[in-house]
């Protein structure tokens, strides 16, 4: 049933993650399903092949808790950008689907070809979704912008409205048996290893302290902080195994933590509206949230390490009927279309 090109933003690993569950459910469900990431290299290891690799419009992340927006305007190419979405052949596929990926959202706007968001960000400013009290116009825009799409089927915390659904967790974390031997697993990829390893053994030296370090390439123990490079089947086994989850206010992680149980406590990336918009989301569930990891948080830091509340989330495993629903509601009207421009062209 239809011939689909499924675009992924590998700007992190969340888009990669939730690709890992919706992939191989849309192979099953049809005849032809080329995938698309764009970004810097992955962390994750991908167990399906990857037809197209792109540049795209990726940010890279800083070392003090946001982007690093200098770096990220030297390597993006525009002219690289613009000859990857020229060449990109959206019009040969039946339906394009693109997980807040740039490339073949902006190929499909140029062209008039319908782009299916299956995101986060597609539905991070739904009017029913909770947002931050400061607003963010360039940050909205940003969200409206990047990855243009005609239809939208989102992804959050919680259902806020019935277009809404509740997280992907894949099947890795789904399959894990969640145990506590005391540790926190720490996920904050826009700070140094240098920096982490700092602040956490100050906030607390009797806490074993396991971090995940996108600028690290090999282990290290720092007294109480162990420092690994991203991985994900040693970050899977440390989230199952912890007593708690310091990260930043993305979506996947947080709501992994959440769905195993897990005490958590997020810090938004400086400067990324997304995050502030999540972190909103996740204090209405009751969530602590900290700006930074300066002293005049280590009160918020010292209650959430000596409390065990957790909290409750149902997060089923929907995956297959969110795209149950887009294939049924997308594909018969991007068929009809494909006939009408096989008409027009043959007479």
């Amino acid at each position: 049933m239809g011939r689909i090109l499924y675009a992924i933003q590998g700007t992190g690993n969340g888009h990669l993650a939730r690709a890992l569950d919706v992939v191989p459910l849309l192979q099953a469900r049809c005849e032809q399903v080329d995938v698309l990431v764009s970004g810097p290299p992955a962390d994750l290891p991908l167990p399906f092949a990857v037809r197209y690799r792109a540049q795209g419009m990726g940010f890279l992340f800083g070392k003090k808790g946001g982007i690093n927006f200098v770096k990220t305007f030297w390597q993006f190419n525009s002219a690289t950008f613009l000859r990857e979405v020229r060449q990109l052949p959206v019009e040969r596929y039946d339906l394009v689907i693109s997980d807040f990926e740039p490339v073949s959202s902006w190929a499909c706007k140029v062209r008039g070809v319908p782009c299916v968001a299956l995101s986060h960000q597609s539905v991070v400013l739904h009017p029913l979704a909770p947002r931050p009290r400061s607003e963010d116009p360039a940050g909205r825009a940003v969200l409206r912008h990047y990855a243009p799409s005609t239809a939208q089927y989102g992804f959050h915390f919680q259902a806020y409205a019935p277009e809404i659904a509740t997280p992907v967790i894949r099947q890795q974390v789904r399959g894990l048996s969640a145990a506590n031997d005391g540790h926190y697993t720490v996920y904050l990829p826009a700070y140094e290893e240098k920096l982490l390893v700092e602040r956490l053994q100050y906030l607390s030296r009797r806490t074993r302290w396991e971090v995940f370090s996108k600028h690290s390439t090999t282990a290290a123990t720092h007294g109480n902080v162990r420092v690994w490079p991203v991985s994900g089947p040693a970050f899977l086994d440390s989230l199952a195994r912890s007593a708690g989850v310091l990260c930043g206010a993305g979506f996947e992680t947080p709501a992994e933590a959440l769905y195993l149980g897990k005490k958590l406590l997020v810090m938004p990336m400086k400067q990324q509206y997304e995050q502030q918009c999540n972190a909103a989301a996740l204090t209405h569930m009751g969530v602590p949230v900290i700006k930074s990891l300066k002293d005049k948080h280590l009160d918020t830091v010292d209650q959430w390490l000596h409390e065990d509340r957790t909290i409750a989330v149902d997060y089923p495993d929907g995956t297959a009927a969110v795209l149950d629903r887009l294939l049924r509601e997308q594909l018969p009207a991007a068929n009809g279309r494909a006939h009408s421009r096989a008409r027009l062209l043959a007479e």
